[in-house]
């Protein structure tokens, strides 16, 4: 490039920094403007915050993109803290997920009451995801969504990893001693759980109905079962 052709860029250059300082307009972006980079399964949407654990996108090395599925994860827990943090104008969670940790639902139920935060679903919400969803003020699904409900499973290698880590500290000195304290930490999960599905306003007879469904299958009531048992509810 000559050199006279060099001098009429900066001489325009120079022209639009000082129209942009004359009119009070900053050349830089603003901080509000700059996009917040969020974990595959969040996003936002205006004072929504969208939760989907069951189509995240991962980028190919390729270059194309192809659509995975996930679950509600202990490692979610800090993320969805920090984003509401970060984002106080939020106001309502939007949800699909077809479960996943039971810790990690409770404790970002117990992030959404702190916040007062509404729900909203938008596709399905099954097993630790009702925990989230159940933790809104006001609690709508859109038509065609879903909201399951089934036992609570332990797998076995979970099980068995879980006896290996604690069983020095806990003086369990057989598998028998293991099974006795399974035995009674379920039945104080069972109780919790149900206070809590009261605690936020569901029927205690529908609570009690949504252990009847085995582990592997799905209980998917009806909206107008929803609406009368208070899982979904207009106004807090």
């Amino acid at each position: 490039m000559g050199s006279r052709c060099r001098f009429i860029l900066h001489l325009r250059a120079c022209r639009q920094l000082a129209l942009a300082c004359l009119l009070g307009i900053s050349l830089m972006p603003h901080p509000t403007e700059a996009r917040q980079t969020l974990p595959p399964k969040f996003k936002i949407d205006g004072t929504t915050l969208i939760y989907d654990t069951d189509n995240l996108v991962s980028q190919q090395v390729d270059g194309t993109q192809q659509a995975e599925t996930g679950e509600i994860s202990d490692e979610d827990i800090e993320p969805f803290r920090d984003i509401l943090n970060a984002n106080p104008a939020i106001t309502r969670l939007q949800l699909n997920s077809g479960g996943g940790s039971v810790y990690a639902g409770e404790s970002i139920a117990d992030i959404v009451q702190g916040h007062a935060l509404d729900t909203w679903v938008v596709g399905e919400c099954i097993s630790a995801c009702v925990d989230i969803f159940l933790a809104g003020n006001r609690r709508q699904m859109t038509l065609g969504s879903k909201i399951g409900f089934h036992q609570r499973d332990w797998a076995p290698k979970a099980v068995q990893s879980y006896y290996r880590l604690w069983r020095k500290d806990e003086n369990w000195a057989t598998p028998f001693e293991f099974g006795t304290w399974i035995y009674r930490d379920t039945q104080s999960e069972v109780f919790r759980h149900l206070k809590y599905m009261m605690q936020r306003g569901v029927d205690p007879a529908f609570a009690i109905e949504t252990l009847k469904t085995k582990p592997e299958d799905v209980w998917y009531p009806t909206r107008l079962r929803l609406m009368a048992a208070g899982v979904l509810r207009e106004t807090p």
